[in-house]
């Protein structure tokens, strides 16, 4: 015969999943900050990619959703809170303007046609991705080959 369970313990769930199964959000504003949520998740390997899937986040469900959390989470005192908030939304907002100038900047850049010639012969890369590894690194096809091998620190 088997041993009675605890009354915590449900047949069929995994002991070492942390994360608690929850309902599908309801309206389409969660569902829409739950697909940004969602989409941070995702490993990336190439940084050179990394700023084109930054341009597809929808960022003000963004914000929304990680402030729905922090108030979610019982911040003690409302004053705490509200300032918490207030200093979050400065980092990000910060954060946004620089990812915009970062934006502006390699939007400048020309990459020339050699060097992604190079670059795709070379590091086996596709066409969009030799651009975008170039302009990130100032049209330089060595720095961006140098960058794209050694290992960040």
């Amino acid at each position: 015969m088997a041993e009675p369970q605890p009354p915590n313990i449900h047949e069929g769930t995994d002991p070492t999943d942390e994360t608690p199964a929850t309902a599908p959000p309801a309206s389409a504003e969660d569902r829409k900050a739950a697909a940004a949520l969602s989409s941070l998740d995702n490993p990336n390997d190439d940084s050179a990619a990394q700023t084109s899937k930054a341009k597809n986040i929808d960022q003000d469900a963004l914000a929304k959703a990680i402030s729905r959390l922090e108030l979610s989470t019982g911040a003690k005192g409302a004053e705490s809170s509200e300032q918490h908030i207030s200093e979050k939304e400065k980092l990000f907002q910060e954060r946004r303007r620089r990812e915009r100038e970062e934006r502006e900047r390699m939007a400048k850049v020309k990459a020339e046609a050699a060097d992604v010639a190079l670059l795709i012969q070379e590091l086996e890369l596709s066409k969009t991705k030799a651009t975008d590894l170039l302009k990130a690194h100032e049209g330089d096809a060595v720095r961006a080959m140098r960058a794209f091998v050694t290992a960040p620190v």
